[in-house]
């Protein structure tokens, strides 16, 4: 377990929380205070993914799955994050997880996608969303290129982006705030992306002044709506970040205590993805191996039982 072990300075290189003088304050922000604001943000959130430490998987699947949640929310579902965690994490490969477990494959096929947006990764993650690639969709891949072609700042590339989509598909908004983060990644040369609009649709940012309906891809105040939502998404995401940064250096505290054979690959995905199931899939332990190792795990306090069973229990920071 030593290649696990932490490090001598585990100072953190990013910064915890937003600066105070750089947020918006109040509902009427200006359209060039919210874009500086979601400027200095995104300066704060590169800070984090510059300095790679290796939970940055788990926080991006925490991330998604909260974007699962709210994609849920906006079809009409009422799945919580519990349930559609499990969704996936207790269908077994190949089996059809549902439409809720689709929700979370979908926002977390985003989150964990490196490569350019292809025809074949909008099809695939439309599928998930329940939409088909016909019509408007086919034309996703061609309105990312113009995007990404413009020039245009980050934040309003991406708005361009969920605004040409929603013209032309205005049900598939949260499949368009999805690919929009990926977009933004791409802007911003990210190794991969961080889902921080579409935990933030229901939230203030879109809110209109007057605080009764919400403001949509195409009106006057969509960017700046946007640059809100990238504020305060970047302020929860860094949030979710200090706690996951605490408990994975407790896990790496106590790895050196460990002597299972072939724990390695358990803690690795434990820093890599949101939650892995007391069987440890993919693993080379046993069934029994792997629930006394993260029995050993949780006598540590280095993970957590997350889904509340005595049974089909399911293990993360």
């Amino acid at each position: 377990m030593d290649s696990l072990a932490p490090s001598a300075s585990t100072a953190p290189t990013w910064s915890p929380r937003l600066l105070g003088w750089a947020l918006p304050r109040g509902r009427d922000t200006s359209d060039t205070d919210a874009a500086f604001a979601a400027g200095i943000a995104l300066k704060s959130l590169d800070d984090l993914i510059r300095a790679a430490p290796p939970w940055l998987g788990c926080w991006r699947d925490r991330l998604a799955l909260k974007s699962a949640a709210v994609a849920a929310k906006t079809l009409g579902r009422n799945e919580e994050e519990n349930a559609l965690r499990d969704a996936v994490l207790l269908t077994v490969a190949g089996d059809d997880p549902g439409p809720a477990g689709k929700l979370f494959l979908a926002t977390r096929m985003a989150a964990r996608r490196s490569g350019p947006v292809t025809t074949s990764f909008v099809k695939e993650i439309a599928d998930l969303f329940g939409l088909r690639l016909d019509g408007g969709l086919a034309s996703i891949p061609d309105i990312v290129d113009s995007v990404n072609q413009s020039g245009r700042a980050a934040p309003f590339a991406v708005t361009d982006l969920i605004t040409a989509i929603s013209a032309v598909r205005p049900d598939a908004e949260a499949l368009a705030l999805g690919l929009a983060e990926v977009v933004l990644a791409q802007k911003l040369k990210w190794p991969k992306p961080v889902p921080l609009l579409l935990p933030e649709r229901f939230g203030s940012s879109f809110r209109t002044i007057g605080g009764r309906g919400r403001v949509r891809p195409g009106e006057p105040a969509y960017p700046r709506a946007i640059c809100l939502a990238l504020v305060n998404g970047i302020d929860a995401a860094l949030r979710s970040a200090v706690e996951i940064d605490r408990r994975a250096a407790r896990l790496l505290a106590v790895t050196p205590k460990l002597r299972t054979r072939g724990a390695d690959s358990v803690i690795q995905k434990l820093l890599n993805e949101d939650a892995v199931p007391a069987s440890a899939s993919g693993s080379n332990l046993s069934r029994w191996a792997a629930n006394r190792l993260f029995e050993r795990l949780e006598s540590f306090e280095a993970v957590r039982e997350l889904s509340g069973r005595s049974s089909f229990r399911i293990f993360g920071l």
